[in-house]
């Protein structure tokens, strides 16, 4: 009775701290002409309103494209026309055809800010508590200590409650579809995971460790007998939610290419605006942006994204464990964001779901890469208008960590999960006994960096022949500290010799 009303407390701290970002600003108030992911919500609901299904992707006289056209997959047409008919009950000016663009009133920001809130409610904080109240080998405290980190992730309430977007849907799905494949539940799993990528395509990060966790246990249960049943099962679970989510563009084959179109838009180039991984960064000296042909450009970007995931994938399918399975998760997730063509920024919060999962095993490197992930979106929050809630949605996160988890004394080489490859690297270098230590002098070098670059971005103009300078800055930090996670992540993976045991794994 105790744990679920202190876990209550935790869920009524983390739907405040909600609310509170939102009575901030949002992207593109007040900056016409074509104003920011507030207004192309907002847009969407008015398109898929009024107009027929068929003409949602399409660009024509009533659907201009160029304006905030709907570039994300089904699912997420179908809560926007839910949305719309909630507006068109209060106020129909809020989607009206053509004369509701750009729309802003604080009513209207009221409405869209509760339909974050309530589409978080329903899918993503239960998906949070639950994972939780799962988790084995660990105590009650630990459970909701857990839970009250995970709900204070700044990154996540920025980007939704103050940027404005519904990332809680596709990351709830998401995990939602772990607790399931992670419990053996593997049907709902997978149905759930479906629901996550017919909402956002860019869930298609974590689309290999779902299909390789699961083909691991169907090989682990025999492909002539269990295995193979469990095989067709899934595939028919994939097709037809996949099919349901998709049956109003399946008419026609025009309909269906113009979706894909839509949703993986080639054409816009290998980045967009400034984002925190290699291309983003290397194009600074070499700019290989314009120097590449576009094909060139997606085959180099496909190598190195399939060649940095490979070894973590195979692993997984070899000895499929829950522990390997978020591990991968994270790898797999941080590959493409640091290597995929067309990343935009707001996506290393689907590096940041896993990570968050893994919280409890190890503390002190899940609470560092959050916290760089949360300073990598800082050229957009700062756009924005949302410094404050950064530093104070930061500086609670933080602190929410090192009580709960008491992080500095979780640094030892075993508490890092780096011991068997330490042990491994002193047979070829006795001396190899420093791990532990540079890893906090690299902690405190990378927090350092990043508060004398906010405080620079913040406090100082940058020099008029390099405007981007601070935001190019921030980007480079950034992916300097994800290079390294990304490392740190697969050397647990490949070293982890007891994928089953000795392990806070959901059961």
């Amino acid at each position: 009775m105790e744990k679920w009303y202190l876990m209550t407390i935790v869920v009524l701290i983390g739907l405040t701290v909600r609310w509170t970002v939102s009575l901030n600003s949002y992207s593109g108030a007040g900056k016409p002409p074509m104003f920011g992911d507030y207004e192309a919500q907002r847009h969407w609901q008015e398109i898929t309103f009024n107009l027929p299904v068929k003409q949602w992707y399409f660009n024509s006289s009533d659907n201009n494209l160029q304006y905030w056209g709907l570039d994300y997959p089904p699912l997420t047409a179908y809560h926007s026309l839910l949305c719309a008919y909630v507006a068109k009950f209060i106020n129909p000016d809020w989607i009206a055809l053509h004369t509701s663009r750009g729309f802003e009133s604080q009513a209207h920001k009221l409405f869209m800010r509760t339909t974050v809130l309530i589409a978080d409610l329903l899918i993503y904080i239960p998906a949070v508590v639950l994972y939780c109240c799962c988790l084995k080998d660990i105590s009650t405290k630990k459970k909701i200590a857990n839970a009250l980190c995970i709900l204070l992730y700044p990154g996540l309430i920025l980007i939704d409650y103050g940027h404005f977007q519904y990332n809680s849907v596709s990351l709830g799905f998401a995990l939602w579809g772990v607790l399931g494949v992670s419990c053996d539940w593997d049907l709902l799993g997978s149905l759930a995971f479906c629901l996550a990528i017919n909402y956002k395509q860019m869930e298609l990060y974590h689309s290999l460790p779902f299909f390789c966790f699961l083909l691991g246990k169907c090989f682990k249960k025999g492909l002539k007998g269990k295995g193979f049943v469990l095989l067709v099962k899934l595939a028919c679970t994939v097709v037809a939610s996949f099919v349901l989510c998709w049956l109003p563009f399946f008419t026609e084959r025009e309909q269906t290419l113009q979706v894909l179109r839509r949703l993986f838009p080639v054409d816009r180039g290998l980045f967009e605006d400034k984002v925190a991984n290699i291309w983003c960064s290397f194009n600074v000296f070499l700019k290989i942006r314009d120097i590449l042909p576009r094909h060139i450009q997606l085959i180099m970007s496909f190598c190195f994204t399939f060649l940095s995931l490979l070894p973590a994938c195979i692993k997984l399918i070899l000895q499929p464990s829950s522990k390997g399975f978020k591990f991968t998760l994270v790898s797999c997730a941080l590959s493409f964001f640091l290597f995929s063509f067309q990343v935009h920024e707001k996506s290393i919060l689907l590096v940041s779901l896993p990570v968050c999962l893994v919280l409890s095993e190890i503390p002190f490197m899940s609470t560092w890469f959050l916290l760089v992930s949360t300073f990598s979106l800082l050229p957009l929050l700062l756009k924005d208008e949302l410094l404050m809630p950064s530093v104070v949605t930061t500086m609670a996160f933080f602190i929410a960590c090192v009580t709960s988890f008491s992080i500095f004394e979780k640094t030892s080489e075993e508490e890092l999960q780096l011991k068997s490859f330490s042990i491994s690297v002193r047979k070829y270098l006795p001396c190899f006994t420093f791990l532990s230590r540079m890893i906090q002098y690299l902690f405190l070098i990378s927090v350092i960096t990043m508060v004398l670059l906010t405080l620079t971005t913040v406090t100082l103009d940058p020099p008029q022949k390099l405007p981007d300078l601070f935001s190019v800055l921030v980007c480079f930090v950034s992916c300097l500290n994800f290079l390294f996670f990304l490392v740190y992540f697969n050397i647990i993976i490949m070293w982890d010799s007891k994928s089953g045991r000795n392990q806070k794994k959901i059961t």
